[in-house]
C-alpha cells in the first residue's frame, strides 16, 4: 500500500535577517514570500536588526543589523587581511552570544516551528548573526530554510578574509536541518560546487495575478515634484547609485535621444557602497550636459510629507510616471526592478546581464535589448517603441503576461509547497521530535 500524504504542520514561520524594512531586494522578497505563506495557512515572524513590521509579529534586535558599532567592526577587521587577533575572536564570540540569546528568546516568545534566514547566511554582513542562527537550528531543533540572495564569494570586498573557518562554518551551512534556495541556476550550480549541497531555485517574483492601479492626480503630481516639465521625457532609472547598475549607460541614452527633451531620474540612495560613484556619475552626467535627478528624498516607502514639507511618493508613483524605464546594470543577481518595469507596463531596455541571458531571456520577453554598450540600432528602436503608441502597447502587454506565467507568486507558493510535502524535508523543516507524527505508512492487510 503506498504511503498517505504527509500533512503539513507547520504553523508559525519566523524570517531572520539584519534588516527587514524599506525597500531593499531582501525586504521586498520577504513581503512575497510572507504572502504566499500566508495564503498557505501559516503566520509569519520577523526577528532582525531594523523591522518595521508591526511590532505585535516582530522581534528587533539591534546587534543584528550591519551597521552596529561592534558589528561594524568585526567586519572591518575580519575582510581587511588574512591577519587574525585574538581580540576579534573574542568579540565574535561574544557578539554571536548576545544574539543568540535574544534569538532564542524570539523564537520562545513567537513558538516558531521553523525559520526563513533571508541572506543572513550567505553574505557575512553580519557574521555574528549567521553563527548565531546555526546555534539556534542546532539547539532547539528547529528547520530552517536559507534564502540566499548574493554570495560573499560574488563581492570582492569579502575574499580577502581572516575568518575562513567561520565562513565555512555558517556562510552557508551544511546542516541537514537547514535546506538552501537561490534565486538563480548560476548561482544554484556555483553553490553547488562550492559546497557540495543541493539547492532549489526560486526566482524573485512580483503578484502579476492583481494588475497594478491606475494612476491618480496625486501619482501624477511626481513629475512636476522632481522638476519634469510636461514635453519631457521621464527615463527612470529604478536602481541605487552603485557602480554595477550600469548608470552611466542610462546618462549616454538620454544624451543620444537629443533633440529630444529628456531627464534620467534615479530611484535610490548610494547607501553603503560609498560616495564616489555618486561623485563620478554627478561629473558624467554633466560632461555630457545631461539633466540628472536623484529622486531618493522625494521617495517613500508611503504617500506623506518629507521633513521640507514636500510630498512623498511611492516608487509605484515614480513608474506610472516614466516614459521609459532604463535597466543598463552590468551585473545582478537576479532582477527586481525588470519585473517591475514589466509590472507597471512600461517599456524598458535593458544590458544583457548574465543571469538575464540565463534566467530571464529565455522565456520570452521582448525589451529593448543592448549587450554591453549601446548601439545607434539600439537608439532608433527606443525612438520607434517611443513614438509608436500601437507597438508599445502590444510590447507591455506581451511582457506582462510572459511574466504572469514565469514569475508570479504562484511559483513561490508551488516550490515551497514541493519543499514541505515531501516526507524527507518534513524531517529537515520540523523539530526532530515530531518526525514520526507526520509520515504514517498503512500497514499491510493480512492475508
Amino acid at each position: 500500500m503506498m504511503a498517505s500524504q504527509p500533512q503539513q504542520k507547520l504553523k508559525r514561520i519566523a524570517f531572520v535577517s539584519t534588516r527587514i524594512a524599506g525597500t531593499d531586494g531582501v525586504s521586498l522578497e520577504i513581503e512575497k514570500w510572507a504572502r504566499v505563506i500566508e495564503r498557505m495557512g501559516m503566520e509569519c515572524y520577523y526577528i532582525a536588526g531594523e523591522c518595521d513590521r508591526p511590532p505585535e509579529i516582530s522581534a528587533v534586535i539591534p546587534e543584528a543589523h550591519f551597521t552596529h558599532p561592534k558589528i561594524k567592526e568585526i567586519t572591518d577587521q575580519a575582510f581587511a587581511s588574512e591577519a587574525r587577533t585574538a581580540q576579534l575572536s573574542d568579540d565574535i564570540l561574544w557578539m554571536t552570544m548576545v544574539i543568540r540569546n535574544k534569538l532564542n528568546e524570539a523564537l520562545e516568545k513567537f513558538r516558531i516551528d521553523a525559520m526563513i534566514a533571508e541572506n543572513a547566511l550567505t553574505i557575512p554582513m553580519n557574521v555574528p548573526l549567521g553563527i548565531a542562527i546555526v546555534h539556534s537550528v542546532l539547539e532547539n531543533g528547529i528547520g530552517c530554510l536559507a534564502h540566499h540572495h548574493d554570495f560573499r564569494w560574488e563581492r570582492v570586498r569579502f575574499l580577502t578574509s581572516a575568518i575562513d573557518d567561520v565562513l565555512q562554518y555558517a556562510f552557508p551551512p551544511a546542516l541537514p536541518q537547514i535546506q538552501h534556495v537561490v534565486i538563480n541556476s548560476q548561482a544554484g550550480e556555483e553553490f553547488s560546487r562550492r559546497t557540495g549541497l543541493s539547492c532549489r531555485i526560486i526566482p524573485n517574483v512580483m503578484d502579476f495575478d492583481t494588475p497594478p492601479p491606475e494612476p491618480d492626480d496625486y501619482a501624477r503630481g511626481f513629475r512636476s515634484a522632481i522638476g519634469m516639465a510636461s514635453d519631457e521625457l521621464l527615463i527612470l532609472q529604478p536602481t541605487r547609485v552603485v557602480a554595477r547598475k550600469g548608470i552611466e549607460h542610462s546618462i549616454e541614452l538620454v544624451k543620444r535621444l537629443e533633440p529630444t527633451q529628456a531627464k534620467l531620474v534615479v530611484t535610490h540612495a548610494s547607501g553603503d557602497e560609498g560616495g564616489a560613484y555618486l561623485q563620478r556619475i554627478r561629473e558624467f552626467a554633466s560632461f555630457m550636459g545631461v539633466q540628472l535627478v536623484f529622486a531618493d528624498d522625494r521617495i517613500g516607502e508611503e504617500r506623506g510629507t518629507a521633513a521640507d514639507g514636500k510630498p512623498l511618493y511611492t516608487i509605484a508613483d515614480a513608474y506610472s510616471q516614466a516614459d521609459l524605464v532604463a535597466y543598463p546594470s552590468e551585473y545582478e543577481g537576479f532582477g527586481n526592478a525588470f519585473l517591475e518595469a514589466i509590472y507597471y507596463k512600461k517599456p524598458v531596455v535593458c544590458n544583457r546581464y548574465a543571469i538575464y541571458r540565463t534566467d530571464i531571456e529565455p522565456c520570452g520577453f521582448e525589451p529593448i535589448l543592448f549587450d554591453g554598450f549601446l548601439t545607434q540600432k539600439t537608439i532608433a528602436e527606443i525612438r520607434r517603441v517611443l513614438d509608436n503608441d500601437a507597438e508599445r502597447q502590444e510590447r507591455v502587454e506581451h511582457n506582462y503576461q510572459v511574466a504572469k506565467r514565469f514569475f508570479g507568486l504562484d511559483v513561490v507558493q508551488q516550490e515551497l509547497e514541493f519543499a514541505l510535502l515531501r516526507p524527507q524535508n518534513i524531517y529537515r523543516l520540523l523539530k526532530h521530535q515530531q518526525r514520526a507524527a507526520h509520515v504514517f505508512v498503512e500497514p499491510r492487510p493480512k492475508d
